[in-house]
Formats: C-alpha cells, structure tokens, sequence
C-alpha cells in the first residue's frame, strides 16, 4: 500500500501535465527556428561558435563511457541506463555539430534525436533502480523506442507536444521520486542544480539574438549548449562517484 501511495503524487502530476498539452493542442516548430543569431565564420566552419560549443557533450560523453564501463563487479539496475546517457551526450554532441553546419529540418532531426534518447536514459537509469537488472534493461529498451516515436511525431504531424513532453519529465519527475526515495542530499542537490542549469539554458535559448545583440561575443544559442554541457556534466560526474563507491565496497 505505501508503495502505491509513494507513486501518486508522481502520477497525478504526469496526468496534469499531460490534460495540459491535450488541451493546448500541436505545438507546432516556428518558421524561424534555423535563424540562429551568430552566423559568423571561423576557421572555415560555418555558424562557427554554435558548432564548436558542442565539443563539451563529445568530451563529456566520451569521459563517462570510459569511467562507467563494464568491471567484473555483478550488473546493477540502472547500469546500462547510465553509459547510455553518456552515449546520448556524445550523439548530441555529434548531432548538434551537423545540425548547426547548415541548419535545416533534414539535419534537425539527428539534432533531437540524441537529446530525447538523453533525456529517456536518464528516465531509465534514476527509476530503473527500483527494479531488478532484467526490469531495469526493459525499461531502457521501451523508453529508447518512446525517445525515437517522439521524434518520428514530430515530423510526421509537426506536433512537438510528446517530444517536449519527454524533455520536461525528467525535470519534475526525477526530482520528486528522489526526495520520496529520501536519495541522499548531496544526489538531490546535485540533480536540483543541474535541472536549474537546464532552465537557463533553455531560457537563453528563447533570447539568442538579444544576448547576441546585448554581449557582441556570444549568444544565446551558444550560450546554452554551455550551460547544458555543465548540467550534464552534474549528472555524469554523480553517477561515476556511485559507481566508484560501488567498485571499491564490491
């Protein structure tokens, strides 16, 4: 019984927000999506500084596969979630890179792709640890296959709604579960300052051509795969301790 209990107050506010964008009805992509504000040249790379700003995600990603690999300690739920994450960064990395080249909805699509395969890894590595390693491994494999539908929506119909909706969940969700699980405070502040730092990246986004207008050297798109390097960088450096500590009790 106490079970359920713990999982209401996380499922009433997943319908809530889900009432919410039925109501709303299809979010559709703004015609100027592809019109970033720094469009300048170096090094003969086009939109130079969006592009550049991504090498955090291929150095992130390639620094926690290294550090989360397999050992000869027994497989713990939540394992494999966790070094695809990192997998995730290091495609979003790549993805972003070719996407901001010659930005257009064709290249668009292996820019998303990668981030809601991120964002549903890390659904699978926080609540898989509920579950044995087999449920765990279920769990990652049907939140790939919902990251992936996401995106073929979003192209099929325009509706960006179950897209959004994956990146918004793991910002309540996580945070909730891990103050119902009473996770330690070191995990929860850590995760509550990497979700900060993903809503000012998202925010600086929203103002790419003023901040650009605004500071002359960087903008607000660049700005925030900055920002969004650092809140990754949170969540991987967390789950490498974890899996460190398990290493040496093992």
């Amino acid at each position: 019984m106490s079970h359920l209990r713990s999982h209401r107050l996380p499922l009433f506010v997943g319908v809530l927000v889900l009432i919410v964008l039925l109501f709303h009805g299809p979010i559709v992509q703004p015609t100027n999506y592809h019109d970033f504000a720094d469009d300048r040249r170096w090094l003969g790379i086009d939109h130079a500084a969006d592009v550049l700003s991504n090498l955090g995600f291929l150095l992130l990603g390639a620094w926690g596969i290294h550090h989360l690999r397999r050992t000869g300690q027994a497989e713990q739920a939540g394992d494999l979630a966790c070094r695809l994450f990192c997998v995730a960064l290091l495609l979003t990395g790549l993805g972003s890179i070719w996407y901001h080249l010659a930005p257009d909805n064709q290249r668009l699509i292996w820019d998303r792709l990668p981030i809601a395969f991120a964002c549903a890894m890390l659904l699978a590595a926080t609540l898989g640890r509920r579950l044995d390693v087999a449920g765990s491994r279920l769990l990652t494999s049907l939140l790939t296959l919902l990251a992936v539908a996401t995106v073929v929506w979003w192209r099929l119909s325009d509706d960006l709604r179950p897209y959004l909706l994956l990146q918004l969940t793991p910002l309540w969700l996580i945070p909730l579960w891990l103050w119902q699980q009473r996770a330690p405070a070191a995990e929860q502040a850590t995760f509550g300052a990497a979700v900060l730092l993903y809503v000012a990246a998202k925010l600086v986004e929203v103002y790419d051509h003023a901040l650009f207008e605004s500071l002359k050297v960087v903008s607000g798109h660049t700005l925030k795969h900055l920002i969004a390097t650092i809140a990754a960088a949170l969540i991987v450096r967390q789950a490498v301790r974890a899996h460190r500590q398990r290493h040496v009790s093992a």
